[in-house]
């Protein structure tokens, strides 16, 4: 049980770099924006909340990156589990599991969890655009 134990560790490992990865772009995310914000109100320059669009959407496209990363590991990592002793070889290929539709990298930017962090953050990116005009 010692390789199983020690693979499935090794799997859960990139699984946890994946879902921090996530949560560091959200952070990236929302402090850019409230920088472009800033910026465009103290140089009263319009301009620049226009330009805070494409960082939400660059964020937006690498966030549903690292969540179907994520995805492939976690049906990797629920493979190895099922396996028996005698046939763990430590590998970390995830390439079979990418047939499955919702691992896919568009699938995956339209999960419910990205769709109302980012969709929310450019209403309330149009709202204060609204407010400012």
């Amino acid at each position: 049980m010692e390789n199983k134990r020690k693979h499935l560790e090794f799997i859960q490992g990139v699984i946890n770099k994946m879902a921090g990865n996530s949560f560091f772009l959200k952070g990236w995310a929302i402090t850019l924006i409230a920088a472009l914000f800033a910026l465009s109100a103290k140089d009263a320059n319009p301009k620049y909340i226009f330009i805070a669009y494409f960082p939400v959407i660059m964020f937006w496209v690498l966030d549903g990156y690292f969540l179907s990363q994520e995805r492939l590991f976690r049906d990797l990592y629920d493979d190895v589990r099922k396996l028996d002793e005698k046939e763990i070889d430590f590998s970390m290929d995830t390439r079979k599991y990418k047939k499955n539709k919702r691992n896919s990298w568009l699938s995956s930017m339209s999960s419910l969890t990205l769709l109302w962090f980012y969709l929310s953050l450019i209403f309330i990116m149009l709202f204060i655009v609204y407010l400012i005009n």
